[in-house]
């Protein structure tokens, strides 16, 4: 029985004892060993053992009271950053109304969310933080986009806190408080003189969110680093209980090893580089029927038994010595006592001891069997080979991996192949790659419908063609066999031109009957469009008619005046015409005169612009000018209804357009403006430049427009019907003149209106500087 020492695992690697491999040969040999198979383990590597779980426990310890207090800094970091995030918005909004305090007593929505927008986006805040902006009312009148449900309310009424932290101002700092029944960190800053202030805020809901979030992840990562650590400590006593049983298991099996080799004519070799001695084992000597024997053999008397041809063990034993090659897998001959040869292969491998020492341990079998069946089979390929080159189709054969086995002559002039492709072993896809590409080839379907077969036409280049069928082999290779089907391709053509002339002459008449179809659909057609035509001139009908009624009450109000006014004066009612009545009448029927003359102007100017009659000469003008001239025509209405115009223009901006055009769209748009704004109300003009164009915004505070009646706004005679519209008169041509103005400019017009609030009319031309 094989005796090792001992066996062990490093690494992943097997170690074997040397001194244990002596002592089974020389168990082989009839010899004992006296030293024990296995050694015990020291007594410090015992107790390291049993300290590992303790050591675990211990390390599990301290990372729990690490993560404990790293969490409760981290808390108390979230908390600090939340209060300086507070504390650096209110600083912000401080610093962007430091030159606008006007804002806070004048309430003025548009720009101060324009400037929150610019300065205090929300991407730039915390999740949850806002900033408030406060009249000195406690309205809150603008705010950043979290903060947007507030606009309108009382600040007070969502954060009681206020009155008293504003007694304090700026030294109030940043404070925790309840702002909608959240906690929040806020602080107040104090905006002018006049009471408005600035509310920035940061949720510590947020805050707390973010510390759960954390504490999750640090509670998970503990659980894993815990599970983790008591998996190693389960597979590390898993590990010593299979290193027990593989001593068990080495055992057994090398009782195994000595059976397999004296029944499987196998014998086991062991040479020793130092001493130049070779060990057999019996089986070896058996093999080659020569008597066992317990000594070693010399280097010199085993390369006596190999046959002079197949190469002496002087060159193996010196290509190993030089370092080139650390294995030897090699056939061989030795001669028998019986005097003839036998095939041997030997496997081994080069082994350093744990002296130094250098030995070539392996095993040889004897194979001479394999060998004669080997000449046997090489004698039925030739034979095969013969047979396969003497037909006259092309024939190959792949194997399972696609790799070619064998061809013949007329499979490679067919394809136009080199010699050096046709090479045993060499993959299809490179046998393909250096094959000329067939001129046609389609594939046909399988006729047993096996799967296992497949039937494909090719035309070559010299116009032959081939019917290949490839089949699958058992062993999962390909045979595909190709027979030369050229005559049968051209009676085949000779068919299907026969058949191309009766189906030409089939088409000629379907031709026929496709036109007649067609025809019919083209009078379909007519007649749809015609509905369509009729419909439209309807509709066209209709409007003219609806414009006709509206225009009818604009021109017979008017008018009427003047007829009435021009009898009162022709009678001479209250007296002689100096009277101061007749001159108020005078008055008004040049007022009503002037009205009439408006409305047939704004639409003859309609009408021209429908019809594509106006043209524009546009030059560079001045918009300050322009503006300010606009401004005067409207100045006097508006200075009786104490209507306040802010003007915010930019200076020296100029613009390409049609100076009279643009004059006519402002004047429109402001007397609409002061039309329909109360008294004491407020009308804002803005200009600047953004990307290429200029913009022109008129904000008003008058009646404001419905939201139904948005749609309507800027289509030709169409009027928001609110008494109070009436009363003021009007074409309903003047927005949509100015819309048409500033669509032959390229620009386009905006409306945005609330009732009871205002309205905001942007223009927006392109100009390019």
């Amino acid at each position: 029985m094989m005796d090792v020492r001992r066996a062990t695992v490093a690494g992943g690697r097997l170690r074997v004892d040397f001194d244990g491999l002596k002592a089974w040969r020389d168990s082989l040999s009839g010899h004992s060993t006296s030293e024990p198979l296995l050694r015990h383990l020291p007594k410090a590597e015992l107790i390291l053992k049993r300290a590992i779980p303790a050591l675990i426990i211990a390390f599990l310890s301290v990372v729990a009271a690490s993560h404990f207090f790293g969490m409760m800094s981290e808390y108390s970091r979230l908390e600090a950053s939340a209060r300086h995030a507070t504390a650096l918005s209110a600083a912000t909004a401080t610093a962007v109304f430091a030159d606008a305090v006007d804002i806070f007593d004048s309430g003025d929505i548009t720009e101060a969310q324009a400037r929150l927008a610019r300065y205090l986006p929300q991407d730039r805040l915390d999740n949850g933080a806002f900033v408030l902006l406060v009249q000195a009312s406690g309205k809150v009148f603008a705010a950043t986009t979290a903060g947007l449900s507030h606009v309108g309310s009382n600040v007070g009424d969502f954060f009681p806190e206020v009155s008293a932290i504003r007694r304090f101002g700026d030294r109030a700092g940043v404070i925790e408080t309840t702002i909608g029944g959240v906690p929040h960190y806020a602080e107040i800053t104090l905006m002018g003189n006049a009471g408005g202030f600035v509310v920035a805020a940061t949720s510590l809901e947020e805050v707390g969110r973010l510390w759960r979030e954390e504490l999750a992840l640090n509670v998970t990562l503990f659980a894993g680093i815990s599970s983790i650590l008591l998996v190693i400590l389960y597979a590390y006593y898993t590990q010593v209980k299979r290193a027990r049983d593989a001593d068990d298991i080495f055992l057994e099996s090398n009782l195994r090893v000595e059976t397999a080799l004296s029944r499987g004519r196998c014998g086991l070799w062991d040479f020793d580089f130092e001493n130049r001695e070779f060990f057999w084992s019996r089986s070896m000597y058996d093999m080659l029927g020569l008597p066992g024997s317990d000594k070693t053999m010399g280097f010199g008397e085993a390369a006596r038994l190999m046959h002079p041809d197949d190469g002496g063990l002087y060159e193996i034993a010196r290509a190993i010595a030089k370092g080139h090659s650390g294995q030897v897998d090699q056939i061989f001959r030795m001669r028998h006592a019986g005097g003839h040869y036998v095939w041997m292969r030997a496997r081994a491998q080069v082994i350093r001891s744990n002296s130094g020492r250098m030995h070539l341990i392996g095993i040889a079998m004897d194979v001479t069997e394999q060998h004669r069946l080997a000449q046997r089979y090489a004698e039925a390929d030739q034979r095969l080979a013969d047979a396969i080159e003497c037909t006259s189709e092309a024939f190959v054969l792949w194997d399972k991996n696609d790799r070619l086995v064998m061809c013949n002559t007329h499979f490679q002039q067919a394809y136009g192949l080199p010699d050096s492709v046709l090479v045993p072993g060499t993959e299809r896809s490179i046998v393909n790659a250096a094959a000329a590409r067939p001129v046609i080839e389609r594939r046909i379907a399988d006729a047993d419908g096996s799967g296992y077969s497949r039937t494909t036409e090719v035309q070559l280049a010299d116009e032959r063609w081939l019917q290949i069928n490839e089949r699958r082999t058992r062993d999962g290779g390909k045979v595909s066999v190709g027979t030369d089907i050229t005559l049968m391709k051209r009676h085949q053509e000779r068919l299907r031109e026969s058949e191309r002339r009766l189906m030409a002459t089939i088409g000629d008449l379907s031709a026929s009957r496709q036109t007649l179809e067609i025809q019919k659909a083209e009078l379909s057609t007519a007649n749809a469009n015609y509905q369509a035509e009729k419909e439209r001139a309807e509709a066209a009908n209709k409007a003219k008619s609806e414009f006709l009624a509206n225009m009818s009450h604009e021109l017979r109000t008017p008018l009427n005046a003047i007829l009435g006014f021009s009898e009162i004066l022709q009678n001479q009612m209250f007296g002689p015409l100096g009277s101061l009545k007749y001159n108020e009448y005078a008055r008004d029927i040049h007022d009503s005169g002037k009205h009439l003359l408006n409305v047939i102007n704004d639409i003859l100017d309609m009408s021209k612009i429908e019809a594509g009659h106006l043209r524009l000469h546009c030059e560079r003008i001045d918009l300050v000018p322009l503006i300010e001239e606009s401004l005067r025509f409207t100045a006097i209405p508006a200075a009786e209804k104490n209507i306040v115009i802010d003007q915010r223009i930019s200076s020296g901006l100029t613009l390409t357009a049609d100076r009279r055009a643009m004059k006519q769209v402002l004047l429109n748009l402001l007397s609409n403006a002061v039309k329909f704004t109360d008294n004491g109300g407020r009308i804002a003009v803005r200009t600047r430049r953004v990307d290429g164009a200029v913009t022109v915004t008129i904000a008003d505070t008058g009646i404001g427009i419905p939201r139904s009646a948005l749609s309507k706004i800027g289509q030709p005679f169409e009027q928001v019907q609110s008494q109070y519209a009436k009363s003021k008169g009007g074409s309903g041509l003047g927005l949509a003149i100015s819309r048409s103005l500033t669509a032959l400019h390229g620009g386009r017009m905006k409306i945005r209106s609330r009732e009871a609030v205002g309205t905001v009319i942007s223009l927006r031309i392109p100009d390019d500087v």
